[in-house]
């Protein structure tokens, strides 16, 4: 049974332009403070990263920022969190990310959050690791990315035997049972739409 003690989540440096985003980024930051687990980010104060690492360390979370150091000014760094690691460049951020982290939740954001995400499937894909990679598909946001994958699978470029496991919940309210239920670890109990998927995984 593997343990779920820390998740790193991936979202944009902004706000988008629909409000349900931030209010996912702000409610999730809170169900994984109150799941007691760590919260590992990007390190920023600013947009969607800011909500989430602030809503879980208003809510008691521990929080892990990590940043380089070239993005200091641009981002800003998020005052009072637990802890922070400025890094050289953008592969050891990933790489800490990573190492720190036990499951990847990704928020919406730009082509930076995308390519975190896909990432951490492709290192699935491939068998570098077993971390499960959760889409918080907010009010749709990842439906053209779920469309492109299946246009791959259709076009014979992902094949039944290197399937791309990732999750999908629609509702933040379901990312953490999803992760759980995918770890075979305690947590709250999920929906029959959330088995379905993990069925998937």
């Amino acid at each position: 049974m593997a343990k779920l003690e820390s998740v790193c989540v991936y979202c944009g440096s902004s706000f988008g332009t629909d409000a349900a985003y931030e209010a996912a980024a702000t409610r999730l930051g809170q169900l994984i403070a109150g799941e007691d687990l760590r919260l590992v980010y990007g390190g920023g104060a600013v947009g969607l990263m800011g909500t989430v690492a602030g809503a879980a360390k208003e809510a008691g979370g521990k929080v892990t920022g990590i940043i380089p150091h070239f993005l200091e000014e641009r981002e800003k760094m998020l005052e009072g969190i637990d802890e922070l690691i400025v890094t050289q460049d953008m592969h050891e951020r990933k790489q800490l990310m990573f190492q720190k982290a036990d499951a990847f939740i990704a928020l919406p954001g730009g082509i930076g959050t995308l390519e975190e995400a896909v990432e951490m499937m492709t290192w699935a894909q491939l068998g570098q690791h077993r971390k499960p990679v959760v889409l918080a598909d907010v009010n749709g946001f990842w439906s053209p990315l779920l469309e492109l994958l299946d246009h791959m699978r259709s076009q014979g470029f992902i094949r039944p035997e290197t399937e791309v496991p990732y999750l999908v919940a629609k509702r933040i309210e379901e990312v953490i049972p999803l992760l759980c239920k995918t770890l075979d670890c305690e947590g709250t109990p999920c929906s029959e739409d959330v088995l379905e998927t993990v069925r998937r995984f």
